[in-house]
């Protein structure tokens, strides 16, 4: 974080500073990273003691406080010999904190901001982004998928004055939440990426929804930049809610940032990329599923924005091998049997993605395993779109279905109805039970696809399997 004294920490989240038994005064600057872990704290460090719905982070402030930290922020007093700033609302404080560090980095005069959001693709977006403008300048980008009102300030407290790109992924499960990271960091550059039905179940339907997306650009400025999703026409509409400039992307527009000649392969995507500024170059792109073409360029449409060169933006995205872990990540190898993480998350969206890739890498007679979770935070949707995803496994003709967990049930009861399919489809409770059907069902040269919601734990199945077939 940048150097600031306690008082204007203090004055920054409307806290009331204590410093009995501290060896501080109101004068003294910190300047260390801030953390809601207590973990993660050392010398010097700031934690925020967050209440949690399972626990509460104030339980592990000496901890923290054991470890070196600084700083407290707390929501009432403790009985340690550290300073402490005691606020109405550890989280509000946070992102008052985070608001304060951005206005001052920015009045620095060297910092650009990138908004990134959509129902699919944000991490993804937001490490390519991250890879290209860290050629050219200090880029801070959130870890993981740091994106909520905890992750996303957590990541703008991680400026310096020298910090000349900030990368924000900002994600949303409710109307007002994006809308309020943006209050904390304005994008000079918002882009939406797609609309689908990830959180649909939270929001109340896709109509809200859109809402919250459009929130990434109905604050943008005249001299801001939209970067929008041509190919959605949900993502298209929010032209009309923005006066910022727009930049178009997808592989079916007539301007802006396109892509021609996709092609996937069980190695990646080869296409062309083609910038708004008319220049085109070849693209190998080494992260698998067609998919994630669009997220390339969204990327691309960023960087060009802030001058970046169509060489260093393709020599940036040809580097990047993996979008992160648990997403498309390729695993295994031993006697040709290729798994595919695919688990952090999962929406009718992005398990069809991931579906279609499965069945597209494919060589002839080679066999595909589709293991499949549930897909969480549907609402009144889930039932459907888990039916829906079982044909769409039977229709893509994927060799074996292996459902996991009864909120994915569905998915088997589809397929089994399907007269096509005798036994192709099998259920099982746990991963424990997945893992042990597929040790002894997978030959040498099938692919093996492990996709659900992250609620459900299929990832660490993906890793289990990614090392025996290691």
């Amino acid at each position: 974080m940048i150097a600031l004294t306690l008082t204007e920490i203090a004055a920054a989240v409307s806290g009331v500073l204590h410093l009995d038994g501290s060896a501080l005064t109101a004068e003294s600057v910190v300047d260390g990273t801030v953390h809601t872990d207590s973990r993660e704290s050392v010398p010097g460090s700031i934690f925020v003691a967050k209440p949690g719905d399972v626990t509460d982070g104030h339980l592990f402030a000496p901890s923290a406080a054991g470890q070196g930290a600084a700083l407290l922020i707390v929501e009432r007093r403790l009985d340690l010999p550290v300073a402490q700033i005691v606020v109405a609302d550890a989280v509000v404080a946070l992102g008052d904190l985070a608001t304060e560090v951005v206005l001052r980095v920015r009045a620095a005069g060297n910092l650009k901001i990138v908004g990134v959001t959509g129902s699919n693709g944000k991490t993804t977006t937001k490490n390519l982004i991250r890879a290209v403008l860290e050629r050219v300048g200090p880029t801070v980008a959130a870890r993981a998928s740091f994106n909520n009102e905890v992750g996303a300030p957590l990541t703008m407290l991680e400026l310096t004055m020298d910090t000349r790109f900030l990368v924000a992924e900002m994600g949303a499960s409710a109307v007002g939440e994006i809308a309020r990271l943006i209050r904390m960091a304005r994008p000079d550059i918002g882009i939406v990426l797609k609309v689908g039905l990830a959180h649909a179940g939270e929001f109340g339907g896709i109509e809200a929804t859109v809402l919250a997306k459009t929130e990434m650009v109905t604050d943008l400025l005249a001299t801001d930049v939209a970067v929008l999703n041509a190919d959605d026409p949900r993502v298209a509409g929010m032209a009309a809610a923005t006066a910022a400039r727009i930049v178009w992307f997808g592989q079916y527009c007539d301007e802006g940032v396109r892509a021609t000649d996709v092609h996937g392969t069980a190695t990646g995507t080869t296409f062309t990329l083609q910038l708004a500024s008319g220049e085109s170059r070849p693209v190998s792109f080494q992260v698998l599923g067609e998919h994630h073409v669009m997220n390339a360029l969204a990327a691309a449409a960023a960087a060009e924005l802030l001058g970046v060169g169509i060489d260093d933006i393709v020599s940036a995205l040809e580097s990047v091998q993996t979008a992160e872990r648990w997403r498309m990540q390729v695993m295994g190898g031993r006697e040709g049997v290729t798994v595919i993480n695919d688990a952090y998350n999962a929406s009718p969206d992005s398990m069809t993605a991931a579906l279609k890739t499965l069945a597209q890498i494919a060589a002839p007679g080679q066999r595909t395993f589709a293991v499949l979770g549930e897909m969480s935070e549907l609402g009144e949707l889930a039932g459907e779109e888990h039916d829906r995803i079982g044909l769409m496994a039977v229709r893509l003709n994927i060799s074996q279905l292996v459902v996991v967990g009864r909120g994915a049930r569905r998915m088997h009861i589809s397929t089994i109805n399907e007269g096509s399919w005798d036994g192709e489809s099998a259920f099982v409770e746990s991963s424990d039970e997945a893992f042990d059907l597929l040790t002894k069902t997978v030959r040498p040269g099938d692919t093996v696809l492990v996709k659900s919601s992250n609620s459900a734990g299929l990832r660490f199945l993906g890793d289990r399997l990614g090392e025996w077939f290691s």
